[in-house]
């Protein structure tokens, strides 16, 4: 009889090693590596558990997958507890576990509040990147909450931006994201909506929102937008004539056309799934992304967990090699 294969001992990253380790280009890379294996074929997300739990009006679910391409297996355990900003958490709570895809033992447990965020960032990130016009001069940022900050500095880094402008539907939170500007050199400047569609070449929209708070008729040509909130059946950040109306980009198309911000034109009739390009293809070079100066681009980010699991997969080899990671055995 053969000897059984022995466990290497679970590896532990915390919250505080994983902000230190890994940073937005770290989180950039392993995105857009894997919306390129997605788009290949060599990686699977599994479908997505997400419920409401009945208790403090929270929503908790897993997200799972495997990537094939980089031999990452794991799932995200988390969800979202509104009340937690009060008690000095941040609303987003979240687990990475890793296994060994050869034998299906627990490889690493690592924290995920700020991967997801970093994650999250990193994918509009991408987005701008492939579809973005290159002369794309001013930011405008929809929501100013926790995850703002993260996008805005990972969009800074993507085009030569001269100017942020932005909205939100608290008012008293947009100081905050105009430090996060300053602090990035950027001048910035609080806006109407319509003022915000009418001046942004690049828009990234980041809230929680089940009503659109931008519509088509507001958005100039050749603008690039990046929903990123929209992440269960109900909500909507934009105008689904403005989805209609733009080339539309996702992470997963059957994530975007069912819990995403296409789900809106999808049931209308107005988008058909046909129309989705994910944007791995782009990534690839299997289709040209932005094909006019004046097309109005779209990338429906509705988060998937191979994001997770990629950038949890960086913090674990990162911690085990400047020796921060705590292993246990099994």
């Amino acid at each position: 009889m053969k000897d059984m294969p022995q466990s290497k001992g679970l590896v532990i990253v915390g919250e505080a090693e994983c902000e230190r380790l890994v940073g937005r280009k770290d989180a950039f890379d392993a995105v857009q590596a894997v919306f390129a294996a997605m788009a290949k074929g060599d990686a699977r997300n599994f479908p997505v558990v997400r419920e409401a739990l009945g208790h403090a009006e929270a929503l908790y679910g897993f997200k799972s997958g495997f990537d094939k391409a980089g031999m990452v297996l794991g799932v995200k355990s988390g969800g979202y507890w509104p009340g937690n900003m009060a008690k000095g958490l941040t609303n987003h709570q979240s687990t990475v576990f890793l296994f060994d895809p050869d034998t299906g033992q627990l490889s690493a447990l690592v924290g995920g509040n700020y991967l997801t965020a970093v994650r999250t960032a990193a994918s509009s990130a991408v987005s701008i990147a492939h579809l973005a016009r290159k002369d794309a001069r001013v930011l405008g940022m929809v929501g100013a909450g926790h995850q703002s900050a993260f996008q805005l500095r990972a969009a800074a880094e993507q085009r030569a931006f001269d100017k942020v402008i932005a909205w939100n539907p608290h008012p008293d939170m947009l100081p905050k994201l105009g430090a996060v500007a300053e602090e990035l050199g950027l001048p910035f400047e609080a806006v109407s909506q319509e003022d915000l569609g009418a001046q942004a070449d690049v828009i990234i929209t980041i809230t929680s929102a089940f009503e659109p708070l931008l519509m088509k008729d507001w958005i100039k040509p050749g603008t690039h937008i990046a929903c990123m909130g929209t992440d269960t059946k109900g909500k909507q950040e934009v105008d689904a004539a403005l989805v209609a109306s733009a080339t539309v980009f996702t992470d997963e198309v059957a994530q975007s056309i069912t819990i995403g911000e296409a789900q809106h034109a999808i049931a209308d009739g107005s988008v058909t799934e046909d129309r989705i390009t994910p944007i791995g293809a782009v990534i690839n070079g299997d289709h040209p992304g932005r094909s006019s100066d004046d097309e109005i681009t779209l990338f429906d980010g509705t988060g998937v967990g191979l994001q997770d699991l990629a950038v949890a997969s960086v913090a674990a080899r990162l911690a085990e090699a400047d020796g921060s990671a705590q292993r246990i055995s099994l």
